[in-house]
């Protein structure tokens, strides 16, 4: 945000913002019980994320489980496999990782606006 103040653009003029503005008037055009279902969905979104690092932190386990036959073939006549093999765990771990945490936010995200719409709409009724 400095940085597009510090150019003379308006906050609400960036792509961020433009986007979550699209959001909140995509779910002011539903209806309160479409909405109230939509925030359920986010809630099991939001909980059911946590699979993620469940298997990232069994992931070890089961290679606990098979150490012996794995570093046999691993590290069996100076063959690199056990490089190759450590390189794609270590991303496949950080991807999940980020994957997890990126769509508990967006889940976080929508269910906030949501919360917000339904609010102004019982405030609205009163």
């Amino acid at each position: 945000m400095k940085r597009t103040l510090q150019n003379g653009n308006a906050i609400n003029h960036m792509m961020e913002y433009q986007e979550i503005e699209e959001i909140q008037t995509l779910y002011k055009s539903l209806d309160s019980h479409t909405l109230q279902l939509i925030h359920y969905r986010m809630i099991k979104e939001y909980n059911g994320s946590g699979i993620i690092p469940i298997l990232v932190s069994s992931a070890p386990w089961l290679l606990l489980l098979f150490s012996k036959q794995l570093s046999t073939y691993l590290f069996h006549e100076g063959k690199w496999l056990w490089a190759g093999f450590s390189l794609v765990y270590i991303i496949a771990l950080a991807a999940s990782v980020i994957i997890h945490f990126r769509e508990k936010a967006w889940a976080a995200f929508h269910m906030e606006i949501i919360q917000d719409i339904l609010k102004e709409r019982e405030n609205a009724k009163a």
